[in-house]
C-alpha cells in the first residue's frame, strides 16, 4: 500500500473523548432544565445530541486506511453527526440553563450582522461542499496523509462546517438572520448536485488530486453519492419537520389624512 492512500497515522486517543464529554455536558444541562421547570427538555431532543455525539465518536475511532474509510468519516462527522447535534437544540438549552446576563450577551452577539453572514446557509455550502472540492481537487488532500495535525484540522473543519450547514438549513435553534425556508431548499438542491458532481468526478477520476487505485476510488465515490444523498434526504426531512409558518406581521398603521 503506497503512501498516497495508506492515510495517516492518528494519534485520535485524546480526541475520542470530546464527543462523550459534550453529550455529558448537554444531558447535565437538560436535567438542569427538567428540574427547574415543569415542561422539561425534550427526550427527542436528548436522543438527538446522543446520537450525533455516538456518530463523531465512531467516525474518530475509525481507523482511517483508504479513501474509502476517510470518506465514511466526512460522511459520520461531516453530515450525519451534525444533523444529530442540531437537532438536539443545544443553543437553546444552553440559553435556558445560563444566568440572564450571559444570555443577553450571547443574543447580542448573535444579532450582530457579522454573524448574520456566517450563519446564512450560502456561507454554509461554500464552506462544506466548497471545502470538499478544495480538499480532493487541489493537493490538500495527499497532504493530509503525512501530516496528521492537518488531517485532524480538516476533520474540525467537517465537523464545524457541517453544524452550519445543518443548523442554517433545519437547525430548531431560533436566530435573528435566518434564511427563508425557500432560500434554504434552493440551497440544499445545489448542495445534493455539489456533492453528486464530485462523487462523479472521484469515480471517474477527472480532475481529482488523489493517487489511489481505481477500484478504491469508485468504492470511496459511491460513499460519497449514496451516503450523501441519505444524509441530504434527512436534512430535508428535517427541515419539514421543524419548520413553522413565519408569523405574519402586523400591518403597519395608515397615514393620518391630511386636511
Amino acid at each position: 500500500m503506497t503512501p498516497e492512500h495508506a492515510g495517516p497515522g492518528l494519534a485520535i486517543g485524546p480526541l475520542l473523548l470530546v464527543p462523550p464529554v459534550l453529550f455529558w455536558v448537554y444531558l447535565a444541562a437538560a436535567l438542569r432544565q427538567r428540574a427547574a421547570d415543569r415542561a422539561g427538555w425534550s427526550h427527542w431532543r436528548t436522543a438527538s445530541f446522543g446520537a450525533g455525539a455516538a456518530a463523531a465518536a465512531v467516525a474518530l475511532a475509525l481507523p482511517g486506511h483508504g479513501l474509502a474509510a476517510h470518506m465514511w468519516q466526512h460522511l459520520l462527522l461531516g453530515m450525519l453527526a451534525p444533523l444529530g447535534l442540531a437537532l438536539g437544540a443545544p443553543a437553546t438549552l444552553a440559553l435556558r440553563v445560563v444566568d440572564r446576563r450571559a444570555g443577553r450577551a450571547v443574543v447580542r452577539l448573535l444579532r450582530r450582522p457579522a454573524v448574520g453572514v456566517l450563519t446564512h446557509p450560502v456561507t454554509g455550502l461554500l464552506l462544506t461542499v466548497g471545502g470538499l472540492y478544495v480538499l480532493y481537487l487541489t493537493p490538500l488532500y495527499r497532504a493530509t496523509l503525512t501530516h496528521p495535525v492537518l488531517h485532524h484540522l480538516v476533520l474540525l473543519h467537517f465537523l464545524l462546517s457541517g453544524y452550519l450547514f445543518t443548523w442554517a438549513i433545519a437547525g430548531p435553534d431560533p436566530g435573528p438572520h435566518r434564511a427563508r425556508v425557500p432560500v434554504r431548499l434552493v440551497v440544499l438542491g445545489v448542495a445534493v448536485a455539489g456533492h453528486a458532481t464530485l462523487a462523479q468526478l472521484l469515480y471517474a477520476g477527472l480532475l481529482v488530486e488523489v493517487t489511489a487505485p481505481a477500484a478504491e476510488l469508485r468504492a470511496a465515490a459511491t460513499v460519497m453519492y449514496y451516503g450523501g444523498d441519505l444524509a441530504e434526504l434527512l436534512l430535508a426531512l428535517a427541515l419539514l419537520v421543524t419548520w413553522r409558518p413565519e408569523p405574519r406581521h402586523a400591518r403597519a398603521p395608515l397615514p393620518a389624512s391630511a386636511g
